[in-house]
């Protein structure tokens, strides 16, 4: 959504909750079980991460490593790369469809151990990784049966290294979308990135050659492991704050509809507490050079300090910061407070 759709003297009426994995805090992230969920809490949108397989499979997961969330582990124990991990982009098609898909976890003494406590139980019952394809058809079909229109919120994970791998996502991502239907801004679908010079080479040559114009946003994170520029023959960490001057940010409005900054970028942690959060100069920044933002991630299990409650964050994000919407693991409760909102 652009600003040009956004009316912005009825504010509140036209927040959006985009489910993030799915409804991840109920079922294990970016399963179709999650996606399914989200749908029938309501949400406006629900995200699919995207990673390449050997085979140019495009799959679902948050990753472009697979051990945080399957057996990978136990079934290819001589697969894993010298930094420890298994990469979706080192396996098959086939050889994924064999993995058990899980909550996420880390191992200690040989046993999974859930990132949150009180989420889904790691390996209860049984899910399956899939590919985009399957997952577009599967929110197609929700559509036509229930009868509204959940969109897509599609982000490309670590361009950089599928380019070093020879793959180039970006483009077979849009490649699906279009194929499905996902073409032009009045698609209800965003592409979104964290990475600058991908989103560049997405918007200026692979969407204009696919005939494509779709609404993009340009991620933010404080984390420099998330991305990385070819600078002198070397891959190194990207700083988006580099991007923070006049110049810069007019060409990221050139080439973005908005901005997915990390919500506590948005927010002075050591001036804010319950009931008296603090904007950092952020959000005012963004207005000014008319960038909609959808921060992320709201949980209800991992609240900052600075908010008493999951409302008192939903309300900071979307009204006292201005966010046009939010990406949240609770839709149901996102949905709810913005119907609040509405009423």
């Amino acid at each position: 959504m652009s600003r040009d759709f956004v009316d912005k003297a009825d504010k509140e009426a036209d927040k959006i909750i985009i489910a993030h994995r799915g409804a991840s805090a109920y079922l294990p992230e970016h399963s179709l079980e999650a996606k399914a969920l989200a749908y029938a809490q309501g949400a406006h949108y629900l995200e699919q991460d995207v990673a390449m397989s050997r085979d140019d499979a495009l799959i679902v997961i948050h990753d472009h490593f697979l051990d945080r969330v399957t057996d990978v582990a136990d079934k290819f124990p001589g697969r894993c790369r010298a930094d420890g991990r298994w990469y979706v982009m080192d396996f098959t098609l086939q050889e994924l469809r064999t993995l058990r898909f899980s909550e996420g976890f880390v191992s200690h003494d040989g046993r999974p151990v859930p990132l949150f406590p009180g989420r889904f139980p790691p390996f209860a019952s049984h899910f399956q990784l899939h590919t985009l394809e399957e997952e577009i058809e599967f929110i197609q079909g929700l559509n036509r049966t229930c009868g509204r229109e959940a969109g897509l919120y599609v982000e490309t994970k670590a361009p950089w290294l599928h380019k070093l791998a020879g793959k180039d996502i970006s483009k077979a991502v849009l490649k699906t979308l279009r194929r499905y239907g996902y073409g032009s801004r009045e698609s209800k679908c965003y592409f979104q990135t964290f990475d600058f010079f991908d989103l560049e080479y997405v918007k200026k040559e692979l969407m204009p050659a696919l005939g494509m114009d779709l609404k993009c946003v340009l991620l933010l994170t404080d984390s420099l492991d998330e991305t990385k520029e070819l600078r002198g023959g070397q891959q190194i960490p990207f700083d988006w704050r580099t991007l923070l001057n006049e110049q810069d940010l007019c060409r990221i409005r050139q080439l973005a509809d908005g901005v997915g900054p990390d919500y506590h970028l948005l927010f002075d942690q050591k001036r804010s507490e319950p009931g008296k959060i603090e904007l950092t100069d952020l959000p005012a920044i963004f207005a000014e050079h008319a960038l909609i933002m959808h921060p992320y991630t709201v949980r209800k299990d991992q609240l900052p300090p600075y908010a008493g409650d999951i409302n008192e964050l939903f309300a900071a994000i979307l009204c006292q910061a201005g966010a046009e919407g939010l990406f949240t693991d609770f839709p149901d409760l996102g949905v709810n407070f913005v119907k609040t909102l509405q009423a």
